[in-house]
């Protein structure tokens, strides 16, 4: 690129050199003027000749102009009324520095022959060149120029451009896009560079990406393993109660049952989190009787803290297991966060069945409501000491959404209420 930088810088020096050379030799021609007496005489001859016939005088095409003044100084020819403009008398071409010739036949004088003044002439002819060598010069660099800007925009902007829309792919993170590799501009020693830098960027990310979903898939299955030791201890506890006649033991038994249900909580939460990441948290919905609601509710009222009303009777489009999730997250968390009784009502709402699970501890600040199904987002009122993940309701919120429904967290003075949308069949 460099090369071809000076390659130009070099010819237009050479082009520019020639050019003031050209104009100084066409411009010093002017120091020579010659008089050609034999053509004069020539043209004076051929006057004499033709004196009764001037108009015979315009198919002789001699190289210089003539005028012609009879001994009256009657114009009886010009080749140039230009270049003879306020030419009366021979004096008046004299005082213009003309050349005169007088026209005698014998000893009788006929007239004039006047001839322009060779030395304006000469000058004339010289600045017709240097306009017709100025106009060729300015056309030879215009000419260059364009084909300079030509060589630039090819070379230089162009490369350039996509360099800076290269730049944006990588900021974008289109990594799948490589950089056109060209020796021959300005940035071709550093194309090279950048498309190995766009590659190594790439296959960075896949490491990255690579081990985020080795650590996923760890959770997922850590998760999932943890599961079966904490089944265990919760058939041993369900044992222990029933054999067990000594209340305080029974107390502590239903102590460790209650924890090892929230530890079954949490593990539930991670793993399903995980397998969402994973795009592994499958939904079936299925066709079921309402009548199941009931029963989920009972499973995980282990408390039995939940007061509910009539359940409409309808077909409901749901994942049974899922649906099951997302009630026991929501009444986990009223055991953990308000400790009160829940009451549960049912209403039909369009093609919908609304169930309103409402608890009356203190709520949580109306500013978090929205943040309440972030991932790993937890409240600031009563979580302090709490376990917890902040998982809960972000998989239940999007399992009502991959069952076509929506789940609605509301608070008051009240309580905390949450409204699951179900979709009826």
């Amino acid at each position: 690129m460099m090369k071809g930088f000076k390659r130009f810088f070099i010819y237009l020096t050479l082009l520019i050199l020639a050019s003031i050379s050209l104009l100084i030799i066409v411009a010093g021609s002017t120091r020579y003027v010659q008089i050609d007496t034999i053509q004069l005489n020539a043209v004076v001859q051929t006057v004499k000749e033709n004196w009764n016939h001037p108009e015979a005088l315009n198919g002789y095409g001699f190289d210089t102009d003539f005028l012609v003044l009879d001994s009256g100084n009657e114009q009886l020819y010009s080749s140039s009324d230009k270049a003879f403009e306020g030419i009366k008398v021979p004096l008046d071409a004299v005082r213009d520095g003309m050349i005169t010739m007088t026209v005698n036949d014998g000893e009788e004088f006929l007239g004039t022959v006047v001839f322009p003044n060779p030395s304006k002439v000469a000058i004339s002819r010289i600045i017709h060149r240097l306009i017709l060598a100025t106009v060729l010069i300015i056309l030879v660099i215009l000419v260059s120029y364009i084909v300079f800007l030509y060589y630039i925009n090819r070379t230089v902007i162009k490369p350039f451009n996509r360099m800076k829309e290269f730049a944006g792919f990588i900021a974008q993170g289109r990594l799948d896009e490589p950089l056109i590799m060209d020796q021959n501009n300005i940035f071709g020693a550093f194309t090279e560079s950048f498309d190995i830098m766009r590659e190594e960027l790439k296959a960075s990310k896949q490491r990255e990406t690579e081990l985020k979903l080795k650590e996923k898939e760890l959770v997922a299955s850590l998760s999932h393993d943890l599961k079966t030791p904490v089944t265990g201890i919760r058939a041993i506890c369900g044992v222990l109660s029933v054999k067990v006649q000594d209340e305080y033991v029974k107390a502590k038994i239903e102590n460790i049952e209650q924890k090892t249900e929230e530890i079954n909580t949490l593990l539930s939460d991670l793993l399903s989190s995980a397998l969402d990441d994973l795009g592994e948290m499958n939904v079936n919905p299925t066709e079921e009787t309402s009548d199941i609601l009931r029963t989920l509710v009972e499973e995980h009222d282990i408390h039995n803290k939940v007061t509910a009303g009539e359940i409409p009777d309808c077909i409901i489009k749901v994942d049974r297991n899922r649906l099951s999730q997302v009630i026991g997250n929501i009444i986990n968390n009223s055991y953990k966060y308000a400790n009160t009784k829940i009451d549960i009502n049912y209403k039909f709402n369009g093609d919908f069945l609304e169930m309103n699970i409402k608890d009356y501890g203190e709520g949580v600040d109306p500013n978090e409501i929205g943040f309440l199904t972030n991932k790993f987002y937890r409240g600031k009122k009563n979580t302090a000491g709490k376990e917890g993940s902040g998982l809960g309701l972000y998989i239940s919120s999007e399992l009502m959404k991959k069952m076509q429904g929506r789940l609605i967290c509301i608070s008051d003075k009240e309580g905390f209420e949450v409204i699951l949308t179900i979709p009826l069949a």
